[in-house]
Parts: structure tokens; C-alpha cells; sequence
């Protein structure tokens, strides 16, 4: 059967979830060959080989660490070269898709960039996308060279699969331009304990609607008490009232996860751009015309900070 290339998202060895995703896709079409980078490559072998991948090429050198994205493309380029796939996928973080576009243009290739969904065809993978805003789904495959596609979290579930998952050091050979842009310092982020937002099952986000910083913590109360991350909108980002880190939307990041609960957002297209693919949506709102509410699986007519603090307290209640 033929090989698909998987670029692996790990911290110190620790596999993200959207990376297992990426393996439930793969098998679809061909059998993954994962491609592990960095400190703790190694470690990742048990892990992938649980969720299907068949061999587990690795490679680690200070290049990877010390110098920005270049690096990488060379080490995922190797992995082309030595295994000829007939299709790389990559994870849809920011980093990634800059690897996955420079990987393109290097092997000749045609790019599909954010996909919700896989499928073989006969002329090659078939990829399912979001556009316009969300507004409309397509089907599209690349015509020229083997595909690169990059997936967003929460596309595809994590689906155990064992498989032999053999280990190989994979040689890579840096180009002149690999060290071209030295990472000089790095600051931990500092942790909340949630979830991180695109990669979240669940997104309680919070809009104009809240009228304030300090009425945030209504907000986060729903999403501690369900596991969730928080999210916010541009109206509420822009008012100083959450990072902008944290803004769903067009110009802010895009969500998908299985349960979306939008309080006190209107449904500007502009948000409506980052979360539309989330496969349930909840919204609740005081006002009955807005136009978040032509959008929803469940909507409820009220005013969030009675809503939502009943809410909290419900969950909790289930949960104890």
C-alpha cells in the first residue's frame, strides 16, 4: 500500500491530538509514515505506532530548536525523498503551514491548506475545505505533484489503530539558509489550565455582550466547569476585556471543535468565519434577532449572566 507522510506536532515527545488525527486520516488513503522532529522524537514512537503509523522516522540536531522553521522543511523534505509518499500531511498551526507551503513549492507541489475532511479518490486524495467565510464546503484535489495538505484540529476523531510503528534515524542535510533566523530567547506561556483553544473539544467564548473585563470570569466559570477553553470575539478583544489570543474569527483563529457555546455574540460573519465548523453550536443572547441565532443548533432568548451561571451550576451539579 502506498505511504503517506504525517508531520508530527510533539512537545518533548509528548504527541498532540491533532497529530493522532492527522494519523486517523492517513490511514484513508495509504499507510502513515510519521515524521518526528526535535528533542524527544523518540519518545513518540509508542505512541503514533498505537494510532497506526507503521514506521516512525527521527531525527534530532540543535538546528531544529535553535533556528526558525527552515530546519524542518529540510528534515521533512529528506523524509519525501527517502519515501516517496503519495500524499504529506501537516497540522494546520501557524508554524506548520508555513513548513507545508515552503515543503510545496520545493518538491513542485500543489498546497490544500485547512481541510475539515479526507478521502481517497481516483486521481488522488480529496480533501473537504470551508471557504468563504465558512459559507460554502469544497472538494478539491491538487492536479500537480504529490499533495500537501494541512489539516485543522478536530477534523477527525482519534481512532486507535496498532500498528508496528518501527523506529528509523532519518539523515538529514541542512542548506545554507536553514540557519539563516536564530531563535536568541524564549518566554513560557503562561499556563491556565485549559485546553488550548483550536485544539479544544469544547469553546465557551464570550462577547460584546458580557460589557467588561471583570464579567469575564462568567465566562471562564462555564468553561473550567466543562473542561473548555475560552474564546472571545473581536468586539471584546478590541475593548480590552480578553487577549487577543484568545479572539475567534476571520482575524483572529479558527475552531472547530464538537461543542461551541457563543454568550452574548451577535454572529458578525467576521466571527462567524472561525467557528461555523464547529459541529454543535449553542448561542445565547438577549436579543431574538440576532443574527447568531440563524446559525445554531440550540439557542436560548435570555440574558447570559442569568443563563450561564445556571448553566455552571447545572454542570456542576452533574458532574458532583
Amino acid at each position: 500500500m502506498a505511504e503517506v507522510l504525517v508531520y508530527v506536532d510533539h512537545v518533548d515527545g509528548a504527541v498532540r491530538k491533532p497529530t493522532l488525527e492527522l494519523l486517523t486520516l492517513a490511514r484513508r488513503i495509504g499507510e502513515p509514515v510519521a515524521v518526528a522532529l526535535g528533542k524527544g522524537a523518540e519518545a513518540t514512537a509508542a505512541a503514533l505506532a498505537e494510532h497506526g503509523a507503521v514506521k516512525v522516522l527521527t531525527a534530532d540536531a540543535p538546528e531544529f530548536a535553535d533556528y526558525l522553521v527552515v530546519p524542518k522543511v529540510d528534515a521533512l523534505q529528506a523524509a519525501y525523498d527517502a519515501v516517496s509518499p503519495v500524499a504529506v500531511l501537516v497540522p494546520s498551526s501557524a508554524e506548520a503551514k508555513e513548513i507545508a507551503a515552503r515543503l510545496a513549492v520545493r518538491i513542485g507541489s500543489g498546497i490544500i491548506t485547512d481541510a475539515v475532511d479526507l478521502e481517497a479518490g481516483d486521481e488522488g486524495p480529496v480533501a473537504t475545505q470551508a471557504v468563504f467565510a465558512a459559507s460554502y464546503t469544497t472538494k478539491s484535489r491538487v492536479s500537480k505533484g504529490t499533495p500537501v495538505i494541512t489539516v485543522k484540529p478536530n477534523s477527525a476523531p482519534v481512532e486507535a489503530a496498532p500498528a508496528a510503528g518501527a523506529v528509523e534515524a532519518l539523515t538529514v542535510s541542512f542548506g545554507e539558509t536553514a540557519t539563516g533566523t536564530k531563535v536568541v530567547a524564549r518566554t513560557p506561556r503562561e499556563s491556565t489550565g485549559r485546553p488550548e483553544l483550536t485544539e479544544a473539544a469544547i469553546v465557551v467564548s464570550g462577547g460584546r455582550g458580557v460589557n467588561g473585563a471583570d464579567n469575564f470570569h462568567v465566562i471562564e466559570s462555564l468553561a473550567d466547569s466543562l473542561g473548555a477553553a475560552v474564546g472571545a470575539s473581536r468586539a471584546a478583544v478590541d475593548a480590552g476585556w480578553y487577549p487577543h489570543s484568545n479572539q475567534v474569527g476571520q482575524t483572529g483563529k479558527s475552531v472547530s471543535p464538537q461543542l461551541y457555546i457563543a454568550s452574548g455574540i451577535s454572529g458578525a460573519i467576521q466571527h462567524r468565519a472561525g467557528m461555523q465548523t464547529s459541529k454543535t453550536i449553542v448561542a445565547i443572547n438577549k436579543d431574538a434577532e440576532a443574527p447568531i441565532f440563524d446559525l445554531v443548533d440550540y439557542g436560548v432568548v435570555g440574558d447570559l449572566f442569568e443563563v450561564v451561571p445556571q448553566l455552571t451550576a447545572e454542570v456542576q451539579a452533574r458532574k458532583g
